[in-house]
């Protein structure tokens, strides 16, 4: 799952990584959602998605789906994870995975390790130390008294090598050749793009033990990410290169009769 993440990457940064527009009228201040490293649930969170003519935007919404049909937000559970392997088949989330796929930018992510009765965080990131997309989706939910909320959930998949030390699942986490089929709600559908949600590469992340502080969604600075010890790699092995002949068709040697 993804119940907390970090976004460090400036504003002009993620500007010129995503090739994003900002809607008309709208403050770039408001986006600015760099150097947050406790980001929890029912905070705003930075996405981008894509309209019908390609171009891609930016805006913030709230963390925690609320679907359109929900008539009381304040009785709909918190839903800020959803499963890829069930969403489009999911009420709560079917319309969002048909019509309103996004990208959730984020330098890292938090996942806990129990050891013994306490809980010991990691900070997992990229090793080169990129910034990645989640696959999200967003919704709008409209009050019976004109209110209108922009929310969004992240979606999970299997756990990867790296992240079954640590838990069972994780975000997905998009590959910037795919972002474009993944926001393309108008010409691919969920079955479409259902291959993007995979575990990322073995090899991708590492997983750094930090303070328990992050435990605590009031702790936002940057001595939450510190590392305390060598963080935790799987390293893929190299695939063994097959022989370009076999052997046994090889000439035999001479002198040899078979």
């Amino acid at each position: 799952m993804c119940g907390r993440f970090v976004l460090i990457e400036s504003l002009r940064a993620m500007q010129n990584l995503f090739g994003y527009s900002l809607p008309i009228g709208y403050d770039e201040r408001v986006l600015d959602m760099s150097n947050r490293y406790n980001i929890a649930p029912t905070q705003p969170i930075a996405i981008i998605d894509a309209g019908l003519d390609g171009i891609r935007h930016a805006r913030l919404v709230r963390w925690g789906l609320i679907p359109a049909w929900t008539k009381e937000a304040k009785t709909q559970s918190l839903l800020f994870n959803a499963r890829s392997e069930t969403a489009a088949d999911k009420p709560s989330f079917r319309t969002a995975m048909r019509h309103r796929r996004c990208l959730v930018p984020a330098s890292g992510f938090y996942e806990w390790r129990r050891m013994g009765a306490a809980k010991m965080p990691y900070y997992i990131r990229p090793r080169d130390g990129s910034t990645m997309a989640f696959a999200g989706i967003t919704e709008t939910w409209l009050g019976s008294g004109g209110s209108e909320i922009d929310t969004g959930a992240i979606l999970t998949t299997s756990a990867n090598g790296l992240m079954a030390m640590l838990h069972d699942r994780m975000p997905v986490i998009l590959d910037p050749r795919d972002w474009d089929e993944w926001l393309d709600c108008g010409n691919r559908r969920p079955r479409d793009v259902a291959h993007l949600m995979r575990p990322a590469a073995d090899d991708l992340l590492e997983a750094i033990p930090v303070s328990e502080r992050a435990n605590s969604v009031g702790n936002d600075d940057e001595a939450l990410i510190a590392p305390l010890a060598e963080p935790l790699t799987v390293d893929v092995k190299p695939t063994q290169a097959k022989p370009t002949t076999d052997p046994e068709d090889e000439p035999p040697a001479q002198g040899s009769l078979f």
